[in-house]
């Protein structure tokens, strides 16, 4: 028997290789071949194997599709981010002004630096590699941006897409004058409620009682800090609660949320675009034509403004059931918080009418955090539909720890 011996490809190889394919690349390449990183990484390789084989290099089909990787990261422009992309483990990655990268892994609550003093060539190519998709530019008149990236199969961290958030470096002065960054990676694949259990987030009778609320067209509001699960453990319940052949509305801003149904539409909010007359298209505007769709179901990402909330209020009073998000510490805050922005951002003037109108739409709160180091569901309510004594009465039905959780009461 004969053993075979690899040679493997020199580092001069590698760079030579890459120079040609890139040159071969960036030929006749147009923006809709930069933007579908599928077909641009299958067209790397194939590429980088044709220079091997015309250069009489011998490579292993694993050192080809690194070529590849690297090439679509220097064409596209998204440089030193591809191997972060390649990764599943991860949640959040920033790069800050001080020309630091960090990374925030999955189900940890920090983040950690893994490179420092980038290079600004790097970071200006890689901010227009991102901004590619949404056709907007981040300049001194627009400072401020936001985008998103696509679900993109052949990228392990980017199968369920992120969203990104760009400042301009005139309104984050630091050493370097680098712009801040900061991309949030969504969910690779629908999170089911057994996700939830196994990540320790819920006992499993905490997440078959919530199941089974949901099941029965409760209007349930997930509330907690950022960085606390709360789209996680939404679309968790949705997978698990509703039931598969419902007709679902999906509001977003913008879309995260993976349904394992059959029948989904999703409407995403827009910004107006800068230097346009055209008004931009709100959360609020998604639940109105939502409402004219005939769902079954009305799920909201996030609740963020006061006209948002009263428009998911007032489906929800009229027998629509749904879910969302808020952004809450507690129960009593969320009450609080929602009231004050539907007196600041609607006509409503009195706050017992605002908690009224909470206490009408909304069947049960779900609290979630961070407890011994992991996203917890905190605590789970049950709202009654009449004020006493100008207040919202929330009765516990779980509190972290215990051992059951009570049966509803109201519906």
């Amino acid at each position: 028997m004969y053993e075979v011996f690899y040679k493997t490809i020199t580092e001069d190889e590698q760079n030579l290789v890459l120079e040609e394919s890139a040159t071969r690349m960036s030929e006749g390449l147009t923006l809709h071949d930069l933007i579908n990183l599928d077909a641009l990484v299958t067209q790397a390789k194939n590429i980088v194997q044709k220079v091997l084989i015309e250069k009489r290099i011998d490579a292993e089909i694993e050192e080809i599709n690194n070529l590849g990787e690297k090439l679509v990261a220097h064409v596209s422009g998204l440089e030193f981010l591809m191997p972060l992309f390649k990764q599943d483990n991860i949640s959040n990655i920033v790069i800050n002004p001080d020309g630091t990268l960090r990374i925030q892994k999955k189900g940890q609550q920090e983040f950690e630096i893994i490179g420092k003093a980038l290079d600004p060539r790097k970071v200006n190519r890689i901010v227009e590699a991102l901004l590619r998709t949404s056709g907007r530019a981040l300049t001194e008149a627009t400072p401020s941006v936001d985008a998103k990236l696509p679900r993109i199969e052949a990228l392990p961290g980017l199968k369920g897409g992120a969203r990104v958030k760009l400042l301009h470096p005139i309104i984050t002065p630091g050493k370097y004058e680098l712009p801040s960054i900061s991309i949030r990676l969504y969910q690779t694949a629908p999170v089911r409620p057994e996700d939830i259990i196994n990540w320790k987030m819920a006992p499993a009778f905490v997440v078959e009682k919530l199941i089974e609320i949901i099941s029965k067209k409760a209007r349930v509001l997930v509330v907690g800090g950022t960085n606390t699960g709360k789209t996680t453990l939404l679309s968790a319940l949705c997978n698990g609660g509703i039931y598969p052949e419902a007709r679902i509305v999906k509001i977003e801003d913008p879309e995260e949320i993976w349904l394992d149904h059959s029948h989904v539409v999703t409407i995403e909010a827009r910004p107006a675009p800068p230097g346009s007359s055209v008004p931009p298209y709100t959360i609020k505007d998604g639940v109105d034509d939502a409402m004219r769709m005939s769902p079954d179901w009305l799920i909201v990402g996030e609740v963020r403004t006061g006209d948002a909330a009263l428009t998911l209020f007032r489906a929800q009073m009229s027998d629509h059931p749904g879910l969302s998000t808020f952004h809450a510490e507690s129960p009593e805050f969320a009450v609080y918080r929602i009231g004050n922005l539907l007196i600041s951002d609607t006509q409503e003037s009195d706050m017992e009418n605002a908690k009224s109108t909470f206490a009408l739409a909304v069947d049960v709160i779900v609290q979630v955090g961070w407890r011994e180091d992991r996203r917890q569901i905190l605590g789970v309510w049950e709202l009654e539909k009449m004020l006493v004594n100008h207040k919202v009465v929330i009765n516990p039905l779980y509190t972290w720890g215990e051992k059951n959780i009570k049966p509803m009461s109201v519906r």
